[in-house]
């Protein structure tokens, strides 16, 4: 878990402007009774367009995500992150394959799986990988929980993490999906909320050649590429996509001299 900040938060300017919008309907409704309606029209269109970048895991706009590797670390460097583990399954036959290729990692654990399988994560770390915070139970509507609720999502995986051994101030939402108060929840935790440049939808399609196309097609130094070590689709031999396609994509990270390295470096 993160130190809780000192410094004070400073919203985003499109949550600013969102609350004085609701500010401004509500006193031209109560001055002007007959505007009621386009009141109430600028606040649902404000609410739809929340919800819009809510849905929008690509977009800064409700808070700072770290996309891209630091231009200083970003030479000959790219970062692999897995998310949803640790699973018994899948997670040792990753970090083989890391090992066979020189390469680090960072693994965002969900902390009730976490908490299942605590070898799992002193092993990866063991193994010279960074582990961030991926909440407590990736709940799907976690976009909906208020403060209190990501709060609580947060803290309990962090301090099953802490339990562990792990002191990480990494952070990633469930889908990558942030709310108009998740910034703030973050920041008052201490912890720097990290996304991605490069998906190959490995939840989705379980052929390992699409996944790794998805990946590749474009992929430069500096990216941070999000593959899953857990809940990976099968491909048609009953195998998770991700362990061919992680195979696939360090050999063609050493063709083109690019090398994976933690996040927290």
């Amino acid at each position: 878990m993160g130190c809780a900040m000192t410094t004070a938060w400073r919203p985003r300017p499109v949550i600013v402007a969102s609350m004085g919008l609701h500010a401004a309907a509500l006193v031209a409704a109560a001055s002007v009774p007959q505007a009621w309606p386009w009141a109430l029209a600028g606040i649902v269109a404000n609410h739809a367009y929340l919800t819009f970048l809510t849905m929008s895991p690509d977009s800064q706009l409700l808070g700072r995500s770290l996309r891209r590797l630091p231009p200083a670390r970003a030479r000959g460097h790219i970062a692999l992150t897995f998310d949803d583990g640790p699973d018994p399954e899948v997670t040792p036959r990753i970090l083989d394959a890391l090992d066979r290729h020189g390469a680090r990692a960072t693994f965002f654990c969900i902390g009730a799986k976490a908490q299942r399988h605590p070898e799992l994560v002193r092993e990866i770390a063991a193994r010279g990988h960074a582990i961030g915070n991926h909440t407590m139970r990736h709940c799907s509507w976690f976009t909906l929980l208020g403060l209190g609720g990501q709060r609580r999502e947060w803290r309990e995986a962090g301090d099953v993490l802490h339990q562990l051994g792990v002191e990480s101030d990494l952070a990633r939402t469930p889908l990558g999906l942030r709310s108009p108060l998740s910034d703030l929840v973050l920041h008052q935790l201490g912890l720097r909320h990290v996304g991605w440049s490069r998906r190959g939808f490995d939840t989705r399609c379980g052929d390992a050649a699409v996944v790794l196309d998805r990946i590749a097609r474009g992929l430069r130094e500096g990216d941070i590429i999000l593959l899953h070590d857990a809940g990976a689709e099968r491909d048609a031999q009953g195998e998770p996509v991700c362990l061919a396609v992680l195979e696939a994509l360090l050999l063609l990270l050493a063709a083109r001299g690019l090398t994976s390295v933690r996040l927290d470096g």
